[in-house]
C-alpha cells in the first residue's frame, strides 16, 4: 500500500542509529506516523523540522503497519520560525492539540486552517487571531463547535456580545445583560465586527479565554489533563501590553 500527501511536520523521535519516526498532520490522511530511514542525516534534519510542510510518500505492506516515509521539502519555514519565541511556543502547542485527534483520521478543513496559521506564526499582527480561530476549528472538528451566528435567546444576528458557557451559543448584549457575569465575552473579530488588522489585546484575551473554557470542558478535562504550559506562554506573549 502507498499514498502521497502533503503534510506539516509536528515532531520526530529517534529510532535506531540513523532513522526517525516522523509525525505529520497531512491533508488527506490526518495525523500520521511513519519511519524515515536516514532521517537523522544533516540533509533530512533541515527538512524534518516542526512547522515545515513536506510532500510525503508513505508505504507499508498492510494499512495498520507503521510504514515508511520518503519526504521532500515543500515549504521550509522552520528556519524562519525558530527565530521567534512566539512561533516556537505556538508550534509546540499545535502539536500537543493535534494529538487529541485519532491517528489517520482526516480533517481537511483543519489542515487548511493549520497551514495558514503556521505560515504566519511569527507575525504578531496575525498569529494571535489565527490561533484562536484554529482552536475554534479544532473544537468543531471534535464535535464541540460553537454557534456564533445568532443569539441563543432571541435569534437575532445583531449586537452579539457574549457566549453561553452552557450551550456554546452566542448571546446578544440586551439578552445577556442580566447574566453578563456568568457569560463569556465574544470578541468582535470572530464574527466580523472589527476591521482592524490586529485586534486589541483585550479582544485577543477574550478569544483565548473563550477557547480555553471549552477546551477544558470538552477536551482536556474529560481526559484528566490540562492545557500545555506552552499555550500559556504563547498567550502571555501575544497579549502583553505595549510598553
Amino acid at each position: 500500500m502507498h499514498w502521497t500527501d502533503e503534510g506539516v511536520v509536528l515532531g520526530a523521535r529517534k529510532h535506531g542509529e540513523s532513522s526517525i519516526i516522523l509525525e505529520l498532520m497531512t491533508r488527506e490522511h490526518g495525523r500520521h506516523m511513519g519511519l524515515v530511514h536516514g532521517g537523522r542525516s544533516k540533509t533530512l534534519q533541515a527538512v524534518l523540522q516542526p512547522g515545515n510542510t513536506v510532500q510525503a510518500t508513505w508505504r507499508a505492506r498492510l494499512d495498520e503497519h507503521l510504514g515508511t516515509y520518503q519526504v521532500e521539502g515543500l515549504n521550509l519555514r522552520a528556519a524562519r520560525l525558530m527565530g521567534s519565541s512566539m512561533a516556537l511556543y505556538g508550534l509546540s502547542t499545535l502539536a500537543h492539540l493535534l494529538r487529541y485527534f485519532p491517528e489517520r483520521d482526516p480533517h481537511f478543513a483543519l489542515f487548511e486552517t493549520l497551514t495558514v496559521l503556521v505560515d504566519h506564526l511569527d507575525d504578531p499582527d496575525l498569529a494571535p487571531a489565527l490561533f484562536v480561530r484554529f482552536e475554534l476549528a479544532m473544537l468543531t472538528e471534535l464535535g464541540f463547535g460553537l454557534d456564533l451566528t445568532s443569539c441563543a435567546a432571541t435569534g437575532t444576528e445583531r449586537d452579539l456580545t457574549y457566549v453561553s458557557p452552557r450551550s456554546g451559543r452566542a448571546v446578544s448584549a440586551e439578552a445577556g445583560e442580566p447574566y453578563k457575569d456568568r457569560l463569556l465575552k465574544l470578541p468582535g473579530f470572530l464574527i466580523g465586527q472589527t476591521r482592524e488588522n490586529r485586534p486589541r489585546e483585550e479582544d485577543i484575551r477574550a478569544g483565548f479565554a473563550l477557547t480555553d473554557f471549552f477546551l477544558h470542558q470538552n477536551v482536556f478535562g474529560p481526559q484528566g489533563q490540562r492545557a500545555p504550559d506552552e499555550r500559556a506562554r504563547f498567550v502571555a506573549l501575544v497579549t502583553a501590553e505595549d510598553e
